[in-house]
């Protein structure tokens, strides 16, 4: 039997886990589903977030100090995000978009020093506004844009006595990253700033967002598109 899972109480503790934590496994399904493309379900975000669920039951030693919720809400996300990146349905033409869009922001705020508008990023690109508030669009819609796709790896839930080098030396490195991310969101531009922290602390959906800001869903959507294409411009040293 798994080491963690004796010592936290055997097969009918973990099954206990399991049928108290379904409902986070929906919730956090919901919530991505809201930046998902029409053709995903949520039955195959559940699905998987399920089988991260299990391995967080399995996995799960209370003695690191985590709350179990915690531990295994980071195990469902990740379930889910390896899922959908195993299916990328993205045409290589977003994927490139993306880019280049963090590509001209950190170019223009090197050469301005300051927050770039969308209006300026469309000039240098020389194509519209509404042509590049589209194209946030397809970003946003293609696939999945996270905190997680900055380049950080999966959270380290461990103590300092039970890890060799190599592992703490990650743990110091997310730390690192971690820290360097909070100091980057704090500097962007007010609303984006706030829909971040909005759909990830607070974790509403975009449709919420939309009502507390009084714009529309895919205004919303649109804002938190650019705010992480900003936190990827600025943070290109990690990424």
């Amino acid at each position: 039997m798994n080491s963690k899972l004796a010592a936290y109480g055997g097969v009918d503790r973990m099954q206990q886990l399991i049928e108290q934590h379904t409902t986070l496994v929906k919730r956090i399904a919901y919530h991505l589903l809201a930046r998902l493309p029409a053709s995903v379900l949520v039955d195959d975000l559940i699905q998987s977030g399920m089988i991260g669920l299990i391995e967080a039951a399995k996995n799960f030693d209370g003695s690191k100090g985590a709350s179990f919720e915690t531990f295994a809400g980071i195990r469902i996300r990740g379930a889910m995000l390896d899922e959908m990146r195993r299916g990328d349905w993205t045409p290589r033409s977003v994927h490139r978009n993306a880019r280049l869009f963090a590509e001209t922001i950190a170019e223009l705020e090197t050469l301005h020093g300051r927050d770039i508008k969308d209006f300026e990023v469309a000039e240098k690109l020389n194509i519209s506004l509404d042509e590049y508030h589209h194209i946030l669009s397809d970003i946003s819609s293609g696939r999945i844009i996270g905190i997680e796709d900055l380049g950080v790896s999966e959270d380290v839930i461990v103590s300092s006595d039970d890890t060799d080098n190599d592992t703490l030396f990650d743990i110091q490195a997310n730390s690192a990253f971690q820290q360097d991310l909070v100091s980057t969101i704090s500097k962007l531009p007010e609303r984006e700033a706030l829909v971040l922290s909005l759909y990830y602390n607070e974790e509403l959906n975009l449709k919420e967002i939309g009502a507390v800001l009084d714009v529309s869903e895919s205004r919303v959507s649109q804002i938190h598109s650019q705010a992480l294409i900003r936190l990827k411009a600025r943070m290109q040293d990690w990424v």
